[in-house]
């Protein structure tokens, strides 16, 4: 089959694939929510309040390239929801690409945008389509408030710092577990530096007196976002959740890992980490509060004369990325991107839009940013 609606939520049983199409739903974008069992899907979408009012279709699908390409050809975007991305991303993309479609996800892994900039950037490009991976809260907020500091000229360097208050979806448990394997990276120079996995920061938290554990998580998508931007050396993320204690877990998973998985055979190290993961695996979260759920971007600018500091106070970070995936489809469908091939939400759509379309859902403040020299 090939579709006639515009937009492909494919994994869209999962917890921020509702999300997107309750977004979509809000947009008024005909889409089709598809994954590999309908009948999931279908129990998913049912529980979306006013799912009857926008028109959609709700389709199974075999994850393999051929039958992906099917389903695609006809559509514009695919928001992609099936992670880990490294390990299920690359027959989404090559499915997109083949049917002409510009490609979404909300990745965390590092190692997935790198391996999307090599192997696919130049073939969108090509096409005039857009491969953007990591468009999510996690990513694209801080994202919006670099890109706020570096409206000041003079500054290269970015100080990144992402908190928010909940627990990880089963998909984000995912990727943090699959984020372990790799290799991370900040920017300093503008070359690639490998952080040491068993790093950790004591971080100021804007807006209140008691500090956080933060991690490099992954490195982040920022350092690849700002790599060949001419504005920026040099870009360091610190992120996390709130709660110590959940924090503190994540740093004695990674010196398991490092201490006791990464010291095996290659072929024997994917089943440990897998009895590990099992071992903590996140459920089903409870739809986000508001006021619980808040979320805290902070960039710290700086340059040899200059400084400048950007705090956006927010809150449900999941919905943040449900918004933001469906204001990209919506954005797509009516006029091209800013950028073509590997780029950022803030490359293709700009920041200040996507900031708007944060502030109209009421999902973030007004940014604070202060700015000297």
């Amino acid at each position: 089959m090939s579709t006639s609606k515009p937009v492909v939520v494919y994994g869209a049983s999962g917890y921020t694939g509702r999300l997107v199409c309750e977004y979509l739903r809000e947009l008024n974008v005909p889409f089709i929510a598809a994954g590999r069992d309908k009948a999931r899907v279908k129990e998913v979408l049912d529980r979306v309040p006013g799912i009857d009012t926008v028109d959609h279709e709700i389709v199974e699908v075999e994850h393999e390239v051929s039958a992906l390409t099917e389903l695609f050809r006809g559509a514009k975007v695919v928001s992609n929801m099936v992670g880990p991305f490294i390990k299920y991303g690359p027959e989404v993309v090559e499915a997109s690409l083949a049917a002409g479609c510009h490609y979404l996800d909300t990745t965390g892994e590092q190692d997935w945008v790198l391996d999307a900039q090599a192997r696919w950037g130049a073939a969108y490009a090509e096409r005039g389509l857009l491969l953007s991976p990591g468009v999510a809260q996690m990513y694209t907020t801080g994202e919006i408030a670099a890109n706020l500091c570096l409206e000041t000229p003079g500054l290269d360097t970015l100080d990144i710092l992402v908190l928010w208050k909940g627990f990880p979806t089963y998909a984000s448990t995912q990727t943090i577990f699959t984020i372990l394997k790799a290799d991370w990276h900040y920017l300093e120079q503008n070359e690639y530096r490998r952080w040491d996995p068993k790093t950790t920061f004591e971080v100021a938290v804007p807006g209140q007196h008691e500090t956080a554990l933060a991690l490099p998580w992954g490195g982040t998508s920022h350092p690849v976002w700002f790599k060949d931007d001419p504005r920026v050396a040099t870009c360091k993320v610190a992120g996390g959740v709130f709660d110590r204690t959940v924090m503190q877990g994540v740093v004695e998973t990674v010196k398991l890992v490092e201490d006791q998985i990464k010291t095996l055979p290659l072929d024997q190290q994917d089943a440990a980490l897998a009895e590990v993961a099992a071992s903590v695996q996140a459920g089903m979260p409870p739809r986000e509060n508001p006021r619980v759920n808040v979320s805290v971007d902070s960039v710290h600018a700086s340059g040899p004369l200059g400084r400048a500091h950007c705090v956006i106070y927010g809150n449900c970070n999941y919905k943040q990325t449900g918004l933001l995936q469906a204001f990209s489809a919506y954005s797509l469908l009516q006029q091209a991107p800013h950028r073509t091939g590997l780029a950022s939400a803030c490359q293709a759509f700009g920041h200040r839009q996507l900031l708007g379309a944060l502030k109209s859902f009421g999902l973030v403040r007004e940014p604070i940013l202060t700015v000297h020299g």
